[in-house]
């Protein structure tokens, strides 16, 4: 007996990752309450680490935690995530803000069961407002010459150079002969202090200083990234399972 030709499923009939009977997550509370006591949570740990780093560590002297492996350094920042773009804060500022903007609307468009996507966009809400806060408040003189760069509390300033101390207290004075190019100057920074000490062959396993925010943004986007995987997955096998035989000579 002759099949019939498959006909066409509609939306509902498909088994897709977000179903069409589910809430949606603007309007769900439980899934609010995923997204922001996460964020709570996260800025405050990031924040909170970040005063107790900068108030307690001497700016000199690396703390050990795990011998070869694990230690705290003060570090300031003027760049984005592990120090890329210098100089360039306001454009970190606005894409901070859009990132923001992104975050919420890839939240208004992920079921209410979806509790790895809101933890996830949690985790990246959370670093990127620790990192933002500190762009806005956190405020130090970038000196740049011919020996590198050097970040702290501008003491005073001359016609051919600068002196700066340690940041946020003073202390440890040091005289920067003063750049050409008009690259110092005061500039917001973002404040680092844990550094990975593990090394591989010679070469540093992560040679960057970061922080906590820097942390949740990493495993966000990496746990996000799953979701996304687990989602392509999921409809190029719903594709599979439900596209159309062909009927039989």
């Amino acid at each position: 007996m002759e099949q019939a030709a498959a006909t066409p499923l509609d939306a509902t009939s498909l088994p897709l990752a977000t179903p069409a009977h589910e809430p949606w997550s603007m309007t769900h509370l439980p899934s609010h309450m995923r997204l922001w006591l996460v964020t709570a949570v996260g800025l405050g740990i990031d924040l909170w680490s970040k005063e107790w780093a900068f108030s307690t560590l001497n700016p000199e002297e690396p703390r050990v935690l795990i011998h070869n492996f694990l230690s705290f350094q003060l570090s300031l920042n003027p760049g984005a995530l592990f120090g890329i773009g210098a100089g360039f804060a306001p454009i970190f500022v606005g894409a901070s803000v859009l990132a923001l903007l992104f975050v919420l609307y890839l939240f208004a468009n992920a079921g209410a069961s979806r509790w790895s996507m809101h933890m996830a966009l949690g985790l990246v809400l959370g670093g990127a407002l620790g990192n933002l806060y500190d762009r806005a408040t956190q405020e130090a003189y970038v000196a740049y010459s011919s020996r590198g760069r050097d970040i702290g509390i501008l003491v005073r300033e001359t016609k051919t150079h600068v002196v700066i101390a340690d940041f946020p207290k003073g202390g440890r004075e040091r005289v920067v002969p003063c750049s050409d190019d008009g690259r110092s100057g005061r500039q917001p920074v973002v404040r680092d202090f844990i550094r990975i000490d593990a090394r591989l062959a010679g070469y540093s396993l992560w040679p960057w200083i970061f922080n906590i925010a820097d942390a949740l943004l990493v495993v966000g986007v990496i746990l996000l990234l799953w979701n996304f995987w687990f989602d392509r997955k999921h409809h190029a096998h719903a594709q599979e399972t439900h596209a159309p035989s062909s009927p039989p000579a």
